[in-house]
């Protein structure tokens, strides 16, 4: 592999000089830099990229760390934001957590010693993050996307959770439905709190009972779901219609819907919360409340690139979700 130093033989320069001209960190003589480009071409150099932006203090590489890259929802939202990188001139460096706060820290300490220009940062659902390291680790140029940490002031970009939980039981009560069982996320989690609160605020809207035991832990998993569905679907009066709060949770809903034999929408209805790509191939067609993930991507590199030159207070953008009606939830007569 050729060096700065065959560099400088070839053209007869010092490495001082070449250095300059690769990095373009001073003024040099057009004689001069047309020597070392020549040298740089005949010998095929190739510019160490780590080692000459580690000097000039940061690459030109954006980091995502998400707690879950097989989740839709997550892969979703990591290709708006490469594509977002990439109009910007920044290549993208992503680490998968697995929901693990201890790999949290570990991939922030490894994204931040290599320089990074920047980092979006998707909390995963642990409860036990390390705020207080987490909070050292997004000293520099951070986003926080999806979720927020309230003690920690941050740039944020966010869907409006409390809205998405009430367009989905505002459009199963204008159906005619009155026990909707919803099948939420961890407890813990402000997502999951608020896409309730939002079911709860539509149904008190239309001066209806909430029904608390109507609402079950699905852990925003498959399998959880799935076990919360069947105990929820299970009960003498059994709802006519269930909200997924998540994609993985409509997964669950679903195979629990046909373990049971009931058929959607004709015995239950089921709204989700988040789309899929494929939910035109559900049969039945899904009813859900779609995330903005394109505006979402790009809204969070906006913000990254735009506090990586300013001191301005952290602002919490919060982007609005749509209601997309298909064919599974229906008119309770």
């Amino acid at each position: 592999m050729k060096t700065l130093k065959d560099v400088a033989l070839r053209a007869g320069v010092s490495i001082a000089s070449v250095s300059t001209v690769i990095n373009n960190t001073a003024a040099v003589s057009p004689a001069m830099r047309k020597k070392v480009e020549r040298a740089v071409a005949d010998l095929g150099y190739i510019p160490h990229a780590l080692a000459r932006n580690l000097k000039m203090g940061r690459v030109n590489v954006i980091g995502l760390i998400l707690p879950d890259i097989a989740n839709p929802h997550f892969s979703e939202l990591a290709s708006a934001i490469e594509v977002a990188c990439d109009s910007a001139g920044f290549s993208l460096m992503l680490c998968n957590t697995s929901d693990n706060a201890e790999k949290e820290v570990r991939h922030l300490r490894m994204m931040r010693a290599q320089r990074v220009a920047g980092v979006i940062f998707v909390p995963g659902g642990s409860p036990t993050h390390d705020t207080e390291a987490l909070g050292r680790l997004l000293e520099g140029p951070a986003v926080l996307l999806d979720r927020a940490f309230a003690s920690l002031a941050l740039d944020c970009v966010l869907l409006d959770n409390v809205e998405a939980g009430r367009l989905a039981a505002d459009h199963l009560v204008q159906n005619g439905h009155r026990r909707i069982g919803i099948v939420a996320g961890p407890p813990h989690l402000q997502i999951s709190q608020d896409r309730v609160a939002g079911c709860r605020a539509a149904m008190r809207a239309h001066g209806l009972p909430f029904e608390e035991s109507l609402v079950v832990d699905g852990g925003f998993r498959p399998e959880l779901a799935y076990h919360a569905t069947r105990a929820v679907l299970r009960r003498r009066a059994r709802p006519t219609a269930v909200i997924a709060t998540s994609n993985h949770t409509t997964v669950g809903v679903m195979k629990a819907l046909a373990e049971l034999g009931l058929r959607c929408p004709a015995d239950v209805s089921v709204a989700a919360i988040d789309d899929f790509t494929w939910a035109e191939g559900f049969a039945p067609r899904l009813t859900a409340v779609a995330q903005p993930i394109e505006a979402m991507g790009q809204e969070a590199v906006r913000r990254l690139l735009a506090r990586s030159d300013s001191r301005a207070s952290p602002q919490c953008v919060v982007l609005p979700p749509r209601l997309i009606i298909r064919d599974s939830t229906r008119v309770l007569e």
